[in-house]
């Protein structure tokens, strides 16, 4: 399976997130999936990407043509795709991965875990979203989708649409195991007048 992984660019970040996810990645790597990712050689982009290579499995980066400063893509990629806009970077990453996992980052990393969430809840995507919950960095995201739910503001069952866990073992089970079979369109979509 190809699996996209966000995460931070940052080297400023405690060691421990980068250790977690360079762990997972080897991980996922020794039981035969590929990464797709952002292209970066710093933070925990990078970090999945040497969890990859050290495996010695395919890696395809994404990148914007802008992002061509020297030492910020990670050097060891089979496949470097540049993009002309960050939006296209997007597409393209969504388009190749067969199943996401978001681990800590910043405003890229929530925009492209609530992009994914929401191809899901309107039908456009069927694939595996994992969130990998390190110390405890996404618990309030968790609160603020339930909060969500609790204002009313979406449906209880659009919390399925993803999967927090800080278990390596878990996430992993999650993604290989995730069924699109199971996913059912009627049951994420928005009730209309036209329905009742």
């Amino acid at each position: 399976m190809r699996i996209c992984i966000y995460g931070s660019a940052s080297n400023d970040i405690d060691k421990e997130y980068m250790t977690k996810t360079e762990e997972l990645s080897i991980a996922l790597a020794k039981r035969g999936h590929s990464l797709v990712f952002g292209g970066g050689g710093q933070g925990l982009m990078g970090a999945a990407a040497r969890g990859f290579s050290s495996q010695g499995a395919s890696i395809i980066g994404v990148v914007p043509k802008f992002f061509n400063v020297d030492g910020i893509l990670f050097d060891k990629c089979d496949e470097m795709i540049r993009t002309d806009t960050m939006r296209t970077r997007k597409q393209k990453m969504d388009d190749l991965a067969q199943g996401f996992i978001t681990t800590p980052g910043g405003i890229g990393t929530f925009e492209e875990f609530f992009e994914i969430i929401t191809l899901k809840q309107l039908g456009q995507s069927k694939k595996p979203l994992a969130v990998y919950n390190i110390n405890g960095y996404f618990n309030k995201l968790k609160a603020l989708l339930d909060n969500c739910v609790d204002g009313k503001f979406m449906p209880e069952h659009s919390l399925e649409l993803c999967f927090f866990s800080s278990s390596q073992s878990e996430i992993i089970d999650y993604v290989e195991n995730y069924s699109s079979d199971d996913f059912n369109i009627l049951k994420y979509r928005s009730i209309t007048a036209e329905d009742k």
